[in-house]
């Protein structure tokens, strides 16, 4: 296996209106979240926030504390949420096992213990779309399918945002430290998966794309209210989204 890594700094909303294309895509769109049997993390410097990815194929991979942690364990001093959004995988935290499915969501909370991930086959591999943040305590680990989720309906099919938003790990559905994740679906016909346009101020965000078929693409808009920008983005890539963003 292999585990990667990469800091991305933090930046003022005033620098980040000079930023060219290029600029801007280094610095917040994240191109690579999955490659077989490697785990690919961003430790953001908003919020210090990681987005990672393990897409276990031919191996069993371990989520390794990476050395800016300072920690012996991943979870040492950090909780986890993660989607599954490949075939079938298996999650082990400790002693715990957890079966995830497609869509199927995991949190795990703040503590010493090894986590690996593995995939029931290889032909048909796991995808774990992984977020983590700085905890303070330790909640218990849960596992989160779509029955579980608080599901609202939103938008309309002549505004192009017809949408479901699944809150999985929120704490309406389980307690947490600081993470909230979700997964919105949009329904056929609709492009639009936040509308009106807001921020903010209280968090930063990571969007994560997938379901977008190959000959594609995702227009991500970003900036603030009266500077937006934008960025051009392929199927199972992820975008930091800061606070004032």
């Amino acid at each position: 296996m292999k585990t990667n890594y990469e800091i991305r700094y933090a930046a003022h909303p005033e620098d980040a209106k000079s930023y060219d294309t290029t600029r801007i895509r280094r610095d917040f769109l994240i191109e690579t979240v999955f490659a077989a049997d490697e785990v690919n993390m961003v430790y953001s410097m908003y919020d210090r926030m990681i987005v990672a990815g393990a897409m276990p194929v031919k191996e069993v991979l371990k989520l390794e504390a990476i050395d800016p942690l300072k920690a012996p364990y991943f979870t040492t001093r950090r909780e986890i949420g993660m989607f599954n959004v490949g075939g079938p995988g298996v999650v082990k935290a400790g002693d715990a096992v957890f079966e995830l499915d497609y869509k199927e969501a995991l949190y795990l909370g703040s503590g010493d213990r090894e986590i690996t991930f593995e995939s029931k086959d290889a032909k048909n591999p796991a995808k774990f779309y992984i977020n983590s943040t700085t905890a303070h305590c330790n909640y218990p680990d849960k596992k989160i399918s779509k029955a579980d989720a608080i599901s609202v309906e939103m938008g309309s099919l002549e505004g192009s945002n017809h949408r479901v938003i699944n809150k999985m790990i929120v704490n309406q559905v389980l307690p947490t430290c600081q993470l909230q994740m979700g997964m919105t679906e949009l329904k056929p016909g609709s492009v639009w998966n936040t509308m009106p346009a807001h921020v903010h101020s209280r968090r930063m965000e990571a969007y994560f794309y997938f379901e977008v078929p190959e000959d594609q693409a995702v227009c991500h808009f970003m900036g603030e209210v009266d500077e937006t920008r934008h960025l051009w983005m392929k199927g199972d890539q992820a975008v930091l989204s800061p606070e004032w963003s």
